[in-house]
């Protein structure tokens, strides 16, 4: 298993497969797997300048992409468990989520916390291509300044 762990990682760390590597990392990095993908476009761009656009919008398509089946997960998990769903804690953050509906995804590029949002909007069934657009907006606004301060300072 180890082997084909770094084969695969050094065959993904070619510059032919940069915004592949790129998708597949903000792709995992926005499903509750704890991982940020800020450092591979940042690597992508300050090696190869030219690429800072497709790099943006391939992370954000990955990481979009991945907040899609977070949503799914969180859809799925409300059909499957109910335990506790009289809660305070989730009776305050259902009435804040309900209160914002689909807009609450743009919150979906908080580190920590914008993951879990994202199967909390699917757990509460909120309309997919809502929560689709504003996940984007949210991850892309991330992606355009993180990448873009790191490369003033850096």
């Amino acid at each position: 298993m180890e082997a084909w762990m770094n084969t695969l990682l050094q065959t993904l760390a070619l510059p032919e497969f940069g915004l592949s590597t790129v998708f597949v990392v903000a792709f995992v990095s926005a499903t509750l797997l704890p991982m940020g993908s800020e450092p591979a476009v940042f690597g992508l761009v300050k090696l190869n300048p030219e690429l800072f656009w497709p790099a943006v919008l391939v992370a954000t398509a990955g990481n979009t992409l991945g907040g899609m089946v977070s949503w799914w997960m969180g859809w799925g998990a409300h059909k499957a468990v109910d335990k506790w769903r009289h809660s305070p804690t989730h009776l305050r953050a259902l009435q804040w989520l309900e209160k914002l509906g689909p807009r609450a995804c743009l919150l979906s590029w908080l580190p920590g916390v914008g993951d879990p949002l994202c199967a909390v909007a699917g757990w509460l069934q909120m309309p997919l291509w809502p929560c689709t657009l504003y996940m984007a907006i949210g991850k892309f606004l991330r992606y355009l300044l993180m990448t873009s301060a790191l490369l003033w300072v850096f």
